[in-house]
């Protein structure tokens, strides 16, 4: 049994070396990453209204509950006036406001998707699933999320318009590194009827790819054994194979050392005998190993 450790331990440190540190790479999905688009759609008096919309593009990562958080700093000194299909944790100082009170005055705003069963003048395409994305190779259908945003205090042209700054992507589990803002082409909508097209008024992406180094405090690992194209988003399970069952220890791996453990694998060959550890276990070995 020993060896079976060694060897557990042998295969994370060799995959540990076989690729060499970044601070944002995926070795399973180099390509992946999530785009967010940001479409001017109107001017206001003292604005501009934005549709937000972020596309999974990576081939097996989902965005599981409790979903993403995306925050950006303000290039000036812009305020929300309203949001639709989303929310800001916080309000912030909005004290200098008479009459109509902004959603949110604060300089760096943390954004989350509103949840499902939100009223339908609250909501608009491709929102309100709780922050929850399917990943590209999954479903593109469901591999999109989206939110209106109202800006004022901000530009009122193409020209006079700053784009935000320091964009962050949180979710479960491993983070994301963000890079810039950068303007291209005005995105192109084809009416329902595929009549005619509009286009918007401004528009800038940002792009965000898979970092190892960047994790929430939880979960800070996941193991499963499910495959990467399943119907549904496997949750992280306490044990993933060999767990004990009885109401004491569930959830616990069954101890490689039990003497009844030799009579359910005694048919197998002592070469072929290969026990999962718990993902605890699994957890301590990538964290050891810097993975």
């Amino acid at each position: 049994m020993e060896f079976f450790r060694s060897a557990i331990l042998l295969v994370f440190l060799l995959s540990c070396f076989s690729f060499s540190s970044t601070d944002a790479f995926d070795a399973l999905d180099p390509n992946g990453n999530i785009t967010i688009k940001w479409d001017v759609t109107g001017w206001t008096p003292d604005g501009y209204v934005a549709v937000v919309t972020m596309f999974n593009f990576q081939q097996y990562r989902h965005i599981q509950a409790p979903g993403w958080t995306l925050g950006w700093t303000w290039a000036k000194k812009e305020v929300i006036w309203n949001m639709v299909g989303a929310q800001t944790t916080e309000q912030g100082d909005c004290s200098k406001f008479k009459g109509n009170i902004p959603h949110c005055c604060k300089k760096d705003p943390t954004v989350v998707d509103l949840l499902p069963g939100t009223p339908y003048n609250q909501q608009v395409a491709n929102c309100c699933k709780g922050g929850v994305i399917n990943s590209w190779g999954q479903d593109p259908e469901t591999a999109v999320s989206s939110f209106q945003v109202s800006v004022g205090a901000a530009g009122t042209t193409n020209k006079t318009v700053r784009v935000p700054k320091n964009f962050t992507l949180k979710a479960p589990g491993p983070g994301y590194t963000c890079g810039p803002a950068k303007i291209v082409k005005p995105t192109k909508f084809v009416t329902n009827d595929g009549r005619r097209v509009t286009q918007a008024m401004m528009t800038w992406n940002v792009t965000c790819t898979y970092s190892q180094f960047l994790a929430q405090k939880t979960p800070t690992c996941c193991v499963s054994l499910s495959a990467f194209y399943n119907d549904t988003i496997v949750p992280c399970p306490t044990c993933t194979c060999g767990c004990q069952k009885n109401g004491t220890h569930h959830g616990n791996c069954v101890d490689q050392d039990e003497p009844h453990l030799a009579s359910v694998v005694s048919g197998l060959g002592k070469t072929t005998i290969l026990l999962w550890f718990s993902a605890q276990v699994i957890c301590a070995l990538l964290e050891f190993t810097g993975m």
